[in-house]
């Protein structure tokens, strides 16, 4: 069995951050490890309170982890401050397995999840990783990215790394489509599907970055996992549970279920 770590917040109410990533690893039949980096007193409303952990017991967890299982892929989220930017630079460093960072700046509801302050410490990250995966607005944040200015992207495509901006939406022939854009140096490969037009979204960030991390790690192609994981989404979305009061939660294990259903198991195996 794949073994994965994430390496992210705590969301008490279950729909996103680390409790997200636990249920889609396990949705692509993979472990996973955790190393939680803040506390968050949170429900499908929004974010009440924050709790940060200490930057010496994210190491502590971390090493722990190292010193026992063979990570496959790490996925990394919300990280909030300096020094647990810090922390996870040092003990990620000197790996060769791919790295997944989605790079939380602010939840759905405003709430805000990094420290101004740690913003460009953040970037000082992503040259170990594999992929980068903001938001539009997170991408804005970072690089200065405004959709349809070509003198945004200098600092995109200049980057030693992926980077997959989420969220985009495109019209075409009267229809609305979610566009992902992967940049890799002057290389871009787009990634559509159409809009599902429904508030109910909560973890959907967190889990498309999670989803890439597990076909990573299961072998897949870096196209491959974005497409994947862009299917999985969707079903997740299509089939959004009814409960809280707020943005509902996406269905992780009705997703995995229907890649199966609708003949893509193909998608969930190891390649080999």
């Amino acid at each position: 069995m794949k073994v994965v770590l994430t390496i992210a917040g705590s969301d008490s109410g279950g729909g996103a951050g680390i409790q997200a990533d636990i249920k889609t690893f396990e949705a692509f039949g993979i472990f996973s490890t955790t190393a939680i980096t803040v506390l968050t007193a949170q429900n499908t409303l929004g974010v009440d309170d924050i709790f940060e952990v200490s930057a010496e017991f994210l190491r502590s967890q971390l090493r722990a982890i190292f010193n026992d299982f063979k990570i496959d892929a790490i996925k990394i989220g919300m990280l909030y401050s300096n020094e647990i930017i810090e922390v996870v630079k040092d003990e990620i460093k000197n790996l060769d397995i791919p790295i997944i960072i989605d790079p939380v700046c602010v939840a759905k509801s405003g709430a805000k999840l990094l420290n101004l302050d740690a913003i460009q410490n953040l970037k000082t990250l992503f040259p170990y990783a594999t992929i980068v995966t903001p938001n539009l607005f997170e991408a804005k944040v970072l690089f200065g990215y405004k959709f349809g200015d070509s003198d945004s992207l200098n600092e995109i495509i200049n980057a030693p790394y992926h980077i997959l901006i989420k969220n985009d939406i495109l019209e075409m022939n009267e229809q609305l489509f979610s566009i992902d854009t992967l940049y890799h140096g002057r290389d871009k490969l787009v990634f559509k599907s159409p809009l599902i037009a429904t508030p109910n979204k909560n973890g959907t960030g967190c889990s498309f970055s999670s989803a890439i991390c597990a076909n990573l790690a299961l072998g897949k192609s870096l196209p491959d996992a974005i497409e994947i994981a862009k299917k999985f989404i969707s079903f997740g979305i299509e089939n959004a549970q009814d409960i809280g009061h707020g943005a509902k939660p996406i269905a992780h294990k009705k997703a995995g279920e229907m890649l199966h259903f609708n003949n893509e198991n193909y998608l969930l195996k190891e390649n080999k």
